[in-house]
């Protein structure tokens, strides 16, 4: 069973994060009369895209403004929830995910939008694809509500594959990517790109669905550490060779941007992360390749469906002062009409993707997302946060563990592993250090046990 998380807990933790200024922030009609809506928010094209669009929104709502506080995604982890679990008040609507959203809904931290989805009409909270509703839901009501949700597959470049004479299946192994990294690595292309960047959001996440494919696990049933396990020890030496044998350059500095750089800029062959990559892929202003990406599940080794859950989606703090105005942004952000806006004024390949069941039904999106729309779908669809691993877990995620501790922990995890890319440290210390910390937590959950 799950072990909840303790209110004290997180606030403790959240307490020791530092509350740093503000990047990229900005505003609209902020200085005028009416409401200030303060939106904390992560820097991806996505947002980007929101960001370019809310003055419409402005425009729609007078007497409503709009104040946009824009972060990297390790900042912005580490400011919202510094400041929501303080009660700190800076923010009216916060851009969190499946991991965040539960426990702080336990604990009291979010607003049930629900209720306010209910009263408003063509809302429609039924659309969202279920696996993602359930992963924001607490006692069957959304305390966040999606933006964009994802899971994770392999893109890789179907001219370089055919010049090489490989042919990707269409649920690759684990093995066969490392086989095919080998023949297309070459001076000019590396043969694939993954994150190597500290963070329990960067490397973590797609090492983390390598470690459930090849049978390993945080912790066993009894919240014994498992992160020296042999199986564990394999998945991770694995991912650390392939990334040193035949990945780009710099891989321990690398994330999600960063590998998006690289495969839409024709500088790598192959890339394992989010479905919500093909924003950037497929999106002529931005990339040099598109329409000769292929994409395939997320690699199997003993373990099938790897493939992670994730949303980055809308919440309200209870210490918004304005929770009814911020639920007109968010709703507007998150509603079928937006969606066609973006496809409309923007470009289809630039529509979030992986959050409504409806969008993949518009002829014009269905169009555009002809090569990996239905992938994306079966990959949300096929991940299994409650049964993420081949023996049993006492926790639930695919890429992350819903525990409260898992920031900490999993960034110090992170550290270590981004230290074995790098090539400073090996594989062996890295997770011997890594098992200490995984102890010492394993350790307040067999307590609370006893």
């Amino acid at each position: 069973m799950r072990v909840l998380p303790k209110v004290a807990v997180a606030a403790s933790l959240a307490m020791t994060l530092v509350l740093s200024g503000c990047a990229g922030a900005g505003s609209f009609g902020g200085d005028g009369d009416g409401t200030t809506i303060t939106v904390a928010i992560v820097s991806n094209s996505q947002m980007s895209d929101a960001i370019s669009l809310a003055p419409e929104f402005e425009e729609e709502n007078p007497g409503i403004n709009l104040k946009f506080v824009s972060l990297s995604e390790n900042e912005a982890r580490a400011k919202i929830t510094a400041s929501v679990a303080t009660g700190g008040g800076e923010f009216d609507v916060v851009m969190i995910s499946n991991f965040e959203t539960p426990q702080w809904a336990e604990n009291g931290w979010l607003t049930n939008l629900s209720e306010y989805a209910n009263d408003t009409p063509g809302y429609d909270e039924d659309d969202f694809i279920p696996t993602l509703k359930e992963s924001l839901s607490y006692e069957g009501s959304m305390y966040s509500v999606p933006f964009y949700g994802e899971s994770s597959f392999l893109m890789y470049r179907k001219d370089l594959m055919q010049e090489a004479g490989i042919t990707m299946p269409a649920e690759p192994t684990w093995q066969e990517v490392a086989d095919a990294a080998a023949k297309l690595d070459n001076d000019d292309v590396s043969g694939i790109c993954l994150r190597g960047k500290p963070g329990w959001g960067e490397v973590l996440a797609p090492l983390n669905t390598v470690i459930n494919a090849f049978g390993g696990r945080w912790y066993d049933e009894n919240w014994n550490a498992q992160l020296d396990s042999p199986q564990v020890e394999e998945a991770v030496q694995f991912y650390v060779d392939l990334v040193r044998t035949h990945g780009q350059a710099g891989a321990a500095t690398s994330g999600f941007s960063e590998c998006g750089t690289q495969l839409s800029q024709g500088n790598t062959a192959m890339w394992y992360d989010a479905t919500s990559a093909v924003s950037v892929l497929e999106d002529p202003t931005s990339s040099n390749v598109v329409g000769k990406i292929g994409y395939a599940k997320a690699p199997s080794a003993v373990k099938g469906d790897n493939g992670w859950l994730y949303s980055w989606a809308l919440g309200i703090p209870k210490t918004s002062k304005n929770p009814d105005e911020a639920w007109k942004f968010v709703s507007w952000m998150t509603s079928k009409e937006y969606l066609n806006k973006v496809g409309n004024e923007l470009g289809w390949e630039r529509v979030p993707p992986g959050s409504r069941l409806s969008t993949y039904e518009i002829p014009e999106y269905k169009q555009a997302s002809a090569a990996y729309g239905q992938v994306t779908l079966d990959s949300i669809n096929g991940a299994d946060p409650n049964k993420p691993t081949v023996d049993p877990v006492p926790y639930t995620g695919v890429q992350f563990l819903t525990i409260p501790e898992f920031q900490d922990l999993g960034t110090r995890v992170s550290q270590q592993i981004s230290a074995a890319v790098a090539g400073q440290i090996s594989v062996q210390d890295a997770l011997a250090q890594a098992q200490q910390y995984a102890e010492v937590v394993g350790k307040t959950y067999q307590e609370g046990q006893g």
